[in-house]
């Protein structure tokens, strides 16, 4: 099975990186985009912060998960990964001296409110005052998501996100973080890929909490999608001058073959991982073939809640799936089929295709009313060498990020309403299931040391967005 990888912008002038010689950059194009394109990076709390026990903070999901023998594939957790609550100031200056003018990070969940419900912890906050204070000293917008998969786990032991309580829960935490923070990050995010956390967290079972099967899977799904509508709902009845939205993963799903079983699966699994997030928000109903199996969950005015306008979408892309008719399979009997002979593939094994971005974004044009649009994660993982002369070369890198930039570029064009793009990763980080074997970021850490070295993709970019010019918050 494949295994899933686990804004107030104004950039001042900084310091430019050394220039890379070698043949990652020189031979790397640069991608035209308009004036005025958001140039990003992205991170999630549980991946990079650490200093799990610090100043209140309680444990995760994620604590609970990485910590249980056999999860992880090599041993690793989150305990420190790259103890960025504590770096923080200095990889905020590491953006800021490549050019990035926007900053997608998360807000834990058990840090703000350490039992999910109840009392703030004032001091949990703190750390996301001083993080978004620094950025905006170097002209670098914050833009923040408030849940990317690490749920207090005191609210799993009360039932998690199979709770229909949890959409209240959720609200609450979002005023309290909103609270805070409001009057210095803009736009806000409510969830990171509901979807696979509901997939891979709730269905198969190999991202936390670990849970397993359909039933479990759409209750999941049915209570994230509600709590996204509720989180919008609540933030906007306090304040009008906000930028709200939501993260999804979307992707080009493919027949493994074109028998009409590999067809028919294909459609299947498309609507598990696209159209059960899309066709809620945007068009108030579940995808038809899937109604029965959400109809005992949603209660009368559900859709309505779930169906709240949006002011911008963050769509995490990385390549599409290529599915089969699997009888054993729990998502609705469609399950991973054989990629292409020839395709290329990152390390992880993920088909790489740049114009599959192009593809998902001209559904969301033709199909769900052009929203505006974020690339809020893209990036992929290969076996990266060992620094030399403080550099990482990562050739591969470098082509998979021009590449998909290529592919924003020919969307806009082709008049998909897309205004930025986020690279995952800054930081190699905490992979989820992973651990620390797998590296996504345009810059290294050691995890033994947590030095930072910058790679060639890191150098790249920094040349794509020093030519750019100064580009509006989102």
């Amino acid at each position: 099975m494949l295994r899933r990888r686990d804004f107030l912008a104004c950039a001042a002038a900084a310091t430019a990186l050394p220039a890379l010689p070698g043949p990652a950059r020189a031979q790397a194009p640069m991608p035209k985009l308009p004036s005025g394109f958001i140039w990003g990076a992205s991170t999630s709390a549980y991946q990079i912060e650490g200093a799990v026990k610090a100043d209140g903070r309680a444990p995760s999901i994620w604590d609970t998960f990485s910590h249980t023998p056999g999860r992880i594939a090599d041993g690793t957790n989150g305990d420190i990964a790259c103890d960025h609550y504590n770096r923080y100031a200095a990889d905020v200056d590491l953006m800021a001296d490549a050019g990035f003018r926007a900053y997608r990070f998360s807000i834990a969940w058990p840090r703000v409110i350490p039992q999910g419900t109840g009392p703030v912890n004032a001091a949990g906050l703190d750390f996301y005052d001083r993080l978004v204070d620094r950025l905006l000293q170097r002209g670098i917008a914050p833009m923040a998501c408030l849940y990317h998969w690490d749920l207090p786990q005191a609210l799993q032991d009360r039932g998690g996100w199979h709770n229909r309580d949890i959409a209240n829960w959720f609200a609450d935490y979002a005023r309290a973080a909103v609270a805070r923070l409001g009057d210095r990050v803009r736009p806000w995010a409510m969830l990171n890929e509901p979807s696979v956390h509901a997939i891979f967290g709730h269905g198969f079972g190999n991202h936390a909490p670990g849970l397993t099967g359909w039933a479990s899977y759409v209750t999941a799904q049915h209570h994230q999608n509600l709590a996204q509508g509720t989180g919008i709902a609540a933030i906007r009845a306090e304040r009008r001058d906000l930028a709200l939205g939501t993260v999804f993963s979307l992707q080009p799903i493919y027949p493994a073959s074109n028998t009409p079983q590999d067809v028919a699966a294909a459609g299947r699994f498309d609507a598990c991982w696209n159209t059960i997030n899309l066709d809620p928000l945007f068009h108030g109903r579940y995808p038809a073939e899937f109604e029965r199996y959400f109809a005992p969950l949603t209660a009368a005015n559900d859709m309505a809640t779930i169906r709240v306008p949006v002011d911008f979408l963050g769509v995490n892309y990385y390549g599409p799936s290529y599915i089969k008719h699997d009888p054993g399979a729990f998502l609705a009997q469609a399950g991973y089929g054989a990629v292409p002979p020839g395709t290329p593939r990152t390390l992880l094994g993920w088909p790489i295709e740049a114009n599959g971005l192009v593809k998902v974004l001209a559904r969301l044009r033709d199909h769900y009313g052009n929203p505006p649009v974020y690339v809020t994660e893209n990036g992929a993982c290969y076996e990266d060498p060992a620094p030399t002369g403080g550099v990482v070369q990562d050739p591969e890198r470098v082509a998979y990020i021009r590449e998909h930039l290529e592919a924003c570029a020919t969307a806009i064009r082709q008049g998909c309403a897309l205004n930025g793009y986020f690279v995952w990763s800054l930081l190699d980080n905490f992979e989820w299931a992973e651990g620390e074997r797998r590296r996504f970021g345009v810059v290294r850490v050691d995890f033994d040391t947590l030095e930072r070295t910058p790679k060639a993709s890191l150098q790249f970019l920094s040349g794509l967005m020093r030519a750019q010019p100064a580009s509006a918050a989102p």
